[in-house]
């Protein structure tokens, strides 16, 4: 298993060692000693699945306090584009995001620490993405920023006019009108 750092801080992408032969392949999707050695000391305590069609974006979402959410993301059939954006106040690289294609081919990860906002599009004709969360599900703590902010300057892969949002999705804030984010100094792991 490779990881890899990204520009941003405590943001890593995860190859797994793939062995295949003519009956198919194999591979270790989660090590908690390796992941432990090499990214941060973490328990998952809930898995997720979505299945969503092409043009479909989702995102960008967190929780906050007490209920923030680290998150090891992938996606098992089709092809997204997973985001993380850097939504600590005083960070260094505060607004920030990475953008990381997942595949069933290319069979990465992404980690996505506490304090940051998480989002992805659909790229293939339909797309099975897990999440594995290192806290409960609160619906009372969602918070989120829009996909489309100007300000963060991603490219989702898809011609805007094609895309697919929850009615939810439509109407959050940009970073800048948000009325809640995280700190940089706060220790989101207590």
């Amino acid at each position: 298993m490779q990881i890899i750092k990204t520009e941003l801080d405590g943001v890593f992408i995860i190859e797994p060692k793939i062995f295949t032969d003519p009956r198919g392949y194999f591979f270790e999707s989660f090590s908690e000693r390796v992941f432990c050695e090499n990214v941060r000391k973490v328990s998952f305590v809930q898995d997720n699945e979505s299945k969503s069609s092409y043009g479909v974006l989702r995102g960008l979402h967190f929780q906050k306090p007490p209920f923030t959410q680290s998150k090891l993301v992938r996606c098992i059939k089709g092809c997204v584009l997973d985001v993380a954006v850097d939504i600590r106040k005083g960070s260094p690289t505060f607004g920030k995001h990475v953008a990381v294609e997942l595949s069933e081919e290319n069979h990465r990860q992404l980690f996505v620490p506490r304090g940051f906002a998480h989002g992805f599009s659909v790229l293939s004709p339909e797309a099975i993405f897990q999440y594995k969360c290192d806290n409960y599900y609160a619906p009372q703590s969602e918070g989120a920023i829009a996909w489309n902010d100007p300000a963060l300057g991603i490219d989702w892969k898809l011609d805007p006019a094609s895309i697919i949002l929850s009615e939810k999705d439509k109407k959050h804030p940009t970073l800048a009108e948000a009325e809640w984010l995280f700190d940089y100094q706060e220790d989101l792991y207590q």
